[in-house]
């Protein structure tokens, strides 16, 4: 054995604990520490393979922040230290208490030295410790120093904590220019309002080059201030707007240079606030046609952003959620609260006459955006912006009908409206226009039960029978649409044509029987009764047998229609309305009519129940023979 090996290992175990040692060291400066038994284990591992190293290995030398510049044959000895079994994200990195520590103190930090700068102010005016104009000096001094100082701390890589400097920075210049202004009156409005314009400006400008969307937000926070700081009590609309619209371009800028989409909502809703506060407080007839163009202006803005905006994509396609919001939520906000706005301004000028065309217009402004192409950024999802303009030109047009329109004229604005958007949704095969024609269907419905029109004395030719007779018309339509495009590709969870078609159809038989009863009643009503009780009775008994009379006659044409055309959906319709006949022959017109209503009502029933007899007994359509191969191939599967 070489008696000079255990004093070489030796050597070589403190020299790789002194490297250990300095390594650790170097990164608890940087705040990382590691736990002490992954250092003593990577100090084992190191031992139970030892390294043939020289005696005489220099000891690396350390650069301007202390540490240890390793040479690339030491970095993969090295890298084991640090390396783990997969991509760690930033919250897997991060405790709770390193969060606590460098974010929430960070900004509970920032706001308490805003306030310890606002109290120092008011502290020196109460003393008379120094002038006005020093103070404001000691403030704008202070805040570009501190602004100044933190480029120091980005370029040692403290970017939180450079961003949180920049911020107060910009906080103590907004408060010098601030008091400035408002306390010591040493610069005019103007002036302060263009200082602080130029402080935002060179925030976003930082904010852009050094790509912190951070330092962007507090520019944003610093922006929005700067009207409530330099508000004199008066009204200054144009200011006021101008001013807004330069920082939502600049917001707009910036959101289709970075994948910075929450900034979007801090302008947009900060935009909101002031148009809201100043709207219930200023806001006058005088001012209509410069506020009209003002919100125009902030209502274009918001609806061309979420197709400028950056996204943050990844490789599956998945958006951050302030991302998913920027193409959700702030076209909804917008369209709502720039309609809102609109209507406001012609209700308060009593213009109702303007009211449904300007619900056409935006009807018509999101059919064109429907033509825009999307950026390269929004190519993973065009179908939600798609989506929900189709939605809004919908949602604008289902409007204009009810600001136009009353009455039968409103039920037959939303069935014409359903059926037209259910013919578009076959030919260009949209499952949410179509979805979005039976919501209109299903609306103008809903308005031909509830809103009736009053009928006449002439049976047939009045307003009720006429709208009932459109939507029959319409329904009917619905019908041969979806019975024409059964046979298309149908997409995936969406509504088969094949399920609209028997519903629609029901909705046809349905109305034609309310709309004929309704005009029953309303001849023997007009011919009968006149609301005198005297012939109530009369009415009733005339009313109820011509019921019955219609229910077995159109039950017995459904059943024909059925027979010829082989379709067992109408001649189970027929087979329903024919029981529900018996059933009110037998169970009212029995004990309602005279003797001679009753012998011709149970005349008429049993004659026609006889002959669908006879026709179902002659076995036309070959139903048992089509039932016994149907039972036969059932066995044959069960002996299978």
């Amino acid at each position: 054995m070489n008696p000079y090996l255990p004093n070489r290992l030796e050597q070589q175990m403190a020299e790789l604990r002194s490297r250990v040692d300095r390594l650790e060291q170097a990164l608890r400066s940087h705040g990382i520490a590691l736990p002490q038994s992954e250092v003593e284990l990577s100090a084992e591992s190191a031992v139970a393979e030892p390294m043939v190293v020289a005696p005489s290995t220099p000891v690396p030398a350390n650069d301007d922040r202390g540490v240890p510049q390793a040479s690339p044959e030491e970095a993969p000895a090295v890298r084991p230290l640090f390396a783990s079994s997969g991509p760690a994200s930033p919250a897997d990195e991060r405790s709770l208490e390193s969060r606590i520590g460098s974010q929430w103190f960070n900004r509970v930090g920032i706001l308490a030295v805003l306030i310890a700068m606002a109290w120092f102010l008011k502290l020196a005016i109460d003393n008379h410790w120094i002038g006005p104009l020093g103070r404001v000096v000691i403030g704008l001094v202070a805040g570009a120093g501190l602004t100044a100082w933190s480029e120091r701390f980005r370029a040692r890589g403290y970017l939180a904590f450079s961003y949180s400097l920049k911020a107060v920075g910009s906080g103590v210049l907004y408060l010098s220019l601030w008091a400035a202004f408002s306390l010591f009156h040493l610069i005019p409005a103007p002036a302060a309002f263009a200082a602080m314009i130029l402080v935002t400006a060179f925030n976003g400008f930082e904010a852009w080059v050094q790509d912190a969307e951070l330092l962007a937000l507090y520019g944003i926070v610093g922006g929005l201030s700067t009207p409530l700081l330099v508000s004199t009590g008066g009204n200054h609309e144009i200011t006021l707007f101008a001013y807004l619209l330069l920082l939502d371009i600049a917001v707009l800028v910036l959101v289709a240079l970075r994948p910075w989409s929450r900034l979007l909502f801090s302008a947009f809703a900060g935009s909101v606030l002031f148009i809201t506060g100043w709207w219930f407080e200023y806001y006058t007839d005088a001012q209509l046609v410069r506020t009209a163009l003002f919100l125009g202006c902030f209502f274009l803005i918001f609806a061309f952003a979420p197709r400028l905006v950056r996204l943050k994509s990844t490789d599956d396609a998945q958006f951050s959620g302030w991302d998913t919001l920027a193409l959700a939520l702030l076209p909804i906000a917008n369209a709502a609260l720039g309609f809102l706005a609109f209507y406001g301004m012609a209700e308060a000028h009593r213009a109702a006459w303007i009211e449904p065309w300007m619900a056409v217009g935006f009807a018509a402004f999101y059919m064109l955006l429907l033509r825009l192409p999307a950026r390269g950024s929004l190519q993973a999802s065009p179908e939600l912006l798609s989506a929900l303009h189709l939605t809004a030109v919908v949602v604008f047009l289902t409007i204009a009908i009810p600001l136009k329109a009353e009455g039968r004229w409103l039920t037959i604005g939303w069935l014409v409206e359903g059926a037209a958007l259910l013919w578009a949704a076959s030919r260009v095969r949209n499952l949410l226009l179509r979805v979005l024609a039976l919501l209109c269907l299903a609306i103008g419905l809903t308005a031909l039960l509830v809103v009736n029109p009053t009928a006449s004395t002439m049976p047939f030719i009045n307003q009720r029978f006429g709208t009932y007779s459109v939507a029959i018309a319409v329904f009917a339509f619905a019908t041969w649409v979806a019975w024409t495009s059964k046979g298309e590709a149908e997409p995936e969870s969406s509504i088969p044509w094949t399920a609209l078609a028997p519903v629609t159809a029901l909705i046809v038989n349905a109305l034609i029987l309310l709309a004929i009863c309704w005009e029953i009643d309303g001849f023997w009503w007009h011919v009968s009764w006149r609301g005198d009780m005297n012939f109530f009775d009369g009415y009733r008994m005339y009313a109820q047998f011509t019921y019955s009379a219609f229910f077995m006659a159109y039950g017995a044409l459904l059943l024909g229609v059925g027979f010829w055309r082989r379709s067992a959906f109408l001649r189970w319709q027929a087979l329903v309305l024919l029981a529900v006949s018996i059933g009110k022959v037998f169970l009212y017109d029995v004990s309602e009519l005279s003797q001679g209503f009753r012998i011709l009502s149970f005349l008429g029933l049993g004659a026609l129940l006889l002959a669908v007899s006879f026709v179902y007994q002659r076995d036309w359509l070959s139903l048992r023979e089509q039932k016994r191969t149907e039972n036969q191939e059932h066995q044959n599967g069960w002996n299978a």
